[in-house]
């Protein structure tokens, strides 16, 4: 108990430090160290306010416990009624506190690039990528997030996508979504089945976290840039340019294109964003590879061929696989209302997660 306390100690000093650092004057003329400041502030005042409430319980319950050897009756009773909900408490508080330490993902709180991608079912797969994106973009709405799309390639006649990828930029947003990245199945009867017969099709869906330029350096001589006519969506005057952009990264052979927005500037730019995030995406995946703790440690493999949902119409089911997890709400679910299921994912890898840590060095030194 003595070397967490110490530690909780510690986090109490430094947030005390900060809070006069960021209101000192000469620090606010210095705008790159007091964003800095700013941010680690933020993120400790959760775990501040918690340890405080943690504090305050821990005393309020060595009060009680010191009045059972009172003489009066009255106040013994009062005190033994009281010790249970104080013991409760103080126990989910250490919960909480021990989920609050665990390492942070360093990517939680970025901006994300969300692609959806048709994969076997035909016209189904493609209707069901865009049923998807219109999930995503009202949850993402939900939230105060902005929602951009980057790129979408129609398929068919039936008003599908062959894939459709977008930024979504809002604090947090990748440490909600980044449990959707794998496959999605559907089982639904398609519009065009006269037998009503149910059909299972496939959709990947793929979160990556937004890239700093500071943290995947691309070398300008190691990109192919082709220019060529829009097709699709955007009206006549984006048809009569060369405004589209297909950008190659010759080592890895990745492939970007653009060509949502007039402007080939424009497009050039987006790319560059997704590759850039693409190239990121694909060093987490190699070191966590390397490390053996590939998604498996993140709830689930992660694995973008992993069947990780379906979403059974007939039923009104949906049911996540990597928890076991079945609800009967699919109707609200695919308008959006997400966050229940994204709760218990995030649950389950915290719960993982104390495990490891758990079994290591930190928890059982930080053990109350």
């Amino acid at each position: 108990m003595g070397i967490l306390l110490n530690k909780l100690h510690d986090i109490e000093l430094r947030y005390r430090e900060l809070e006069g650092m960021l209101s000192d004057a000469q620090m606010a003329s210095r705008q790159g160290l007091y964003q800095k400041y700013a941010k680690e502030h933020s993120d400790l005042s959760e775990l501040v306010e918690t340890i405080r409430r943690y504090e305050k319980i821990r005393t309020d319950l060595a009060e009680n416990q010191g009045l059972l050897a009172d003489s009066d009756e009255e106040v013994k009773a009062l005190a033994k009624e009281e010790i249970p909900q104080l013991q409760q408490e103080l126990a989910e508080l250490e919960e909480k506190i021990k989920i609050l330490l665990l390492p942070k993902d360093p990517n939680d709180d970025k901006n994300v690039f969300l692609e959806i991608r048709a994969g076997t079912g035909g016209d189904e797969a493609g209707l069901f990528v865009g049923d998807l994106f219109r999930m995503y973009a009202r949850y993402a709405e939900s939230q105060g997030w902005k929602v951009e799309i980057v790129s979408s390639s129609p398929a068919g006649g039936m008003g599908g996508f062959k894939e459709i990828i977008a930024q979504i930029e809002g604090r947090g947003a990748y440490s909600r979504l980044k449990y959707e990245s794998g496959t999605h199945r559907v089982q639904r009867v398609p519009v065009t089945e006269a037998q009503g017969r149910i059909h299972t099709s496939a959709v990947t869906v793929a979160i990556m976290p937004e890239a700093e330029e500071v943290e995947v350096n691309i070398d300008p001589n190691e990109l192919r840039i082709d220019v060529y006519r829009s097709t699709g969506h955007g009206g006549q005057s984006v048809n009569t340019t060369d405004s589209a952009v297909r950008i190659t990264h010759i080592p890895t052979g990745l492939v970007v294109t653009c060509q949502d927005e007039k402007s080939q500037l424009k497009n050039k730019a987006k790319a560059l964003k997704v590759l850039r995030s693409r190239l990121l995406d694909a060093m987490v995946q190699k070191q966590n590879a390397e490390q053996a703790q590939v998604r498996k440690n993140q709830v689930g493999s992660g694995d973008r061929s992993e069947r990780i949902r379906t979403y059974n119409f007939p039923q009104g089911r949906i049911t996540d696989h990597r928890i076991n997890l079945t609800r009967y709400d699919l109707d609200s679910f695919i308008n959006g209302n997400i966050g229940a299921v994204i709760d218990a994912l995030a649950s389950h890898h915290q719960a993982e997660l104390l495990n490891k840590e758990g079994k290591g060095d930190t928890l059982k030194k930080l053990s109350f």
